[in-house]
């Protein structure tokens, strides 16, 4: 079991209850907020599926399932817990405690702490190897290596194991059930490796090498012949053979490693702290190109992709799953779970033509890549999606030719969008992927019309309107909407149906306002969507009283208000009312046979949609004379424009003495 490195402290600490955090399903890649303010280790926990997190800003251990839900947190003397390491049968959890200079023994099956053993000063890291427990610890200037003896009942602990020249705590690992004891050496440009065989219960040195700068983390393989460095430089994970830490390969990452990871298949994950780069690279046990790289995403309002946390890699044991621990720039933690990891990444492309004829055949093609390659004749699922099949239909399966290439024809029943999905469902080496493209597939242009466009009708006209519907595939309904005039109304559907046996749709409709009428159909797989508009026209209803004459008569072909000249002829009109609508008088005067225009001004209405006009001054002048006078609504300039010019009937008066 490998072994973790130095506490990442944040200065924000981040406490969330456990029903706090969502639950995510299984079998997928999952990410869930941690209650944490730092990162010192985490191990997998395959026998219970649970996955143990120490946080030695916190002083505590959180427990979780493989999504993440924390299950529970201890946190009873365990102030800078730092490194953890699992029995073989995954039992029993070993965590060295820094503050309280113990290593406390917790079994996995109750998660609770069932003794401790007293050590040196400040335990970091621990490791399983040759039948005992190891530890590296002491204060700076002071590292060395202990023990524990598991076989023994007084489980005796021994210190001073290795006065080589430790300046701080080593960082420990060794290969499960194996006679090799790796540590390093961190916080310091060194970057020292030694290896150990500890077969005789004390550990005797066999080799060491200056493996980078400032290391953070090492995991030796399985079968104990490697271990591989994460280390802030060089900008890569380099593999030394534990029998005499000699060069052994390399595993290409990025900017500042900071993580490493072994599977028990001898899969490695390889982690770095960078922004703008992956933050994880697994690569097949020997393998110089990634097979899968993960970039982190943004955890809620911080700026930035998140960072990888120092030492935040873990496999389970049977390699499917491989979780992290991530942090952004608030100091939120989250777990990330990867479901496949192993499996290469893989895509598809799909390339289809961007136009094309309904009924007639085409060609798509595409592209699988991997960074493993995926064998030729490999079966592609191929599903075409459209009106007539918005759920999809099955199409033959393409074939994957040698150079990762496929192509198939299909003719198009439907028009419109047309979309053509391919996937491939992956295998033991290859991730599933799947992509499409989208086809405008033609349709053909239906015939529709709608009657009465142009006409001005009397204010209040039911007006009969008739949608008119040519060839269609299916769909035989026409939506008919009615959008008068003015802001205050809004666009209504009037009808909706399907058209007669004749293609006809029918509304009858109440015109008060000018209106803009619209014919739509919504089109079906063979023809396309269309509307056509008819605007027509309503006048206002306008009417004018007289008041304060004498008498009426009708002479010279009208009827005529007769007035004294001591009175003002009062003239009011009604017009339906409107925001800011006024009405325009006219007044007019007869000579010698013609009527001449005296002057036309506006008036203002009422919201009762009434406006009163007097004819004052002095009458004497006027006796004898035949006048006329009315009222007009003129479209834009009484004010608005929601109906059609109306101009009102003649008033005609006169005066006598």
């Amino acid at each position: 079991m490998r072994m973790r490195t130095v506490t990442a402290a944040t200065t924000l600490a981040v406490l969330f209850s456990s029903a706090a955090l969502a639950a995510t399903p299984a079998y997928a890649d999952t990410s869930a907020l941690l209650p944490v303010k730092s990162l010192g280790d985490i191990v997998v926990d395959g026998a219970h599926q649970q996955v143990f997190i120490s946080d030695p800003g916190n002083g505590k251990i959180v427990v979780t399932d493989y999504s993440g839900h924390v299950l529970k947190q201890l946190t009873t003397n365990l102030s800078g817990v730092d490194g953890l390491e699992l029995s073989a049968d995954s039992g029993t959890l070993y965590a060295a405690v820094q503050g309280e200079n113990v290593i406390a023994v917790i079994d996995t099956a109750t998660d609770t702490e069932t003794t401790r053993y007293q050590v040196g000063d400040m335990p970091r890291s621990v490791a399983l190897a040759g039948g005992k427990l190891w530890f590296g610890y002491g204060n700076p200037a002071a590292g060395n290596i202990g023990s524990v003896d598991l076989a023994s009942d007084q489980h005796e602990v021994t210190l001073d194991l290795d006065n080589g020249g430790w300046y701080n705590a080593p960082i420990l690992d060794a290969a499960p059930g194996s006679d090799i004891l790796v540590g390093a050496e961190i916080g310091d440009s060194s970057g020292k490796v030694v290896s150990y065989d500890v077969t005789s219960g004390t550990p005797s040195r066999l080799a060491s090498v200056g493996a980078g700068e400032y290391t953070r983390e090492i995991a030796v393989t399985p079968d104990g012949k490697d271990v591989i460095v994460a280390s802030g430089y060089p900008y890569s994970h380099p593999v030394f053979k534990t029998a005499d830490l000699s060069a052994d390969g390399s595993y290409a990452s990025d900017t500042y490693p900071n993580a490493v990871a072994v599977a028990p298949d001898g899969t490695v994950a390889a982690g770095v702290d960078g922004l703008y780069n992956p933050d994880i690279f697994v690569y097949k046990p020997g393998g110089t190109t990634a097979v899968r790289q993960y970039d982190f995403p943004t955890t809620g309002s911080s700026s930035g992709g998140d960072e990888l946390a120092p030492s935040a890699l873990a496999w389970t044991p049977d390699a499917s799953r491989l979780f992290a621990v991530s942090y952004n720039n608030n100091g939120v933690y989250s777990l990330r779970e990867y479901d496949g990891p192993t499996k290469a990444a893989t895509s598809v492309t799909v390339t289809a033509p961007s136009s094309a004829t309904r009924a007639k055949k085409l060609t798509v093609t595409g592209k699988v890549t991997s960074t493993v390659a995926v064998p030729a004749g490999a079966q592609l699922t191929v599903t075409r999606t459209d009106l007539d099949s918005p759920n999809g239909k099955a199409l033959p399966a393409a074939t994957l030719k040698a150079d990762g290439t496929y192509s198939f024809t299909d003719t198009p029943p439907a028009g419109g969008k047309v979309t053509y999905k391919v996937s491939y469902a992956g295998d033991t080496e290859h991730a599933a992927a799947s992509g499409k493209d989208t086809v405008d597939v033609s349709r053909a242009k239906p015939t529709l019309t709608l009657n009465n466009n142009g006409k001005v009708y009397a204010y209040g006209k039911d007006v009969k309107f008739t949608a008119h519907l040519g060839t269609t595939y299916k769909n035989r309904t026409v939506e008919i909407w009615a959008d008068p005039f003015g802001s205050d109304k809004p666009n209504k559907l009037a009808k909706s149906g399907k058209v007669d046996s004749h293609g006809n749709l029918s509304v009858v409709l109440d015109l008060k306002r000018d209106t803009k009428v619209t014919a739509k159909f919504t089109g079906d797989a063979r023809w396309q969507p269309r509307s056509v508009s008819s605007t027509v026209g309503a006048k206002v209803s306008v009417s004018m009283t007289v008041d304060r004459e004498y008498k009426t008569k009708k002479v010279w072909g009208q009827t005529y208000h007769y007035f004294h000249k001591t009175k003002n002829p009062l003239f009011t009109t009604k017009m339906p009312y409107y925001s800011g609508r006024a009405q325009r008088f006219d007044f007019q005067v007869y000579y010698q046979g013609t009527w001449y225009s005296d002057t036309s001004q506006y008036f203002a209405l009422a919201t009762s949609g009434i406006s009163q006009v007097e004819f004052t001054g002095s009458h004497k002048d006027d006796v004898g004379w035949r006048f006329r006078v009315r009222s007009d609504y003129i479209n834009g300039s009484s004010g608005d424009t929601v109906n059609s010019t109306t101009y009102g009937a003649w008033k005609y008066f006169t005066f006598t003495s």
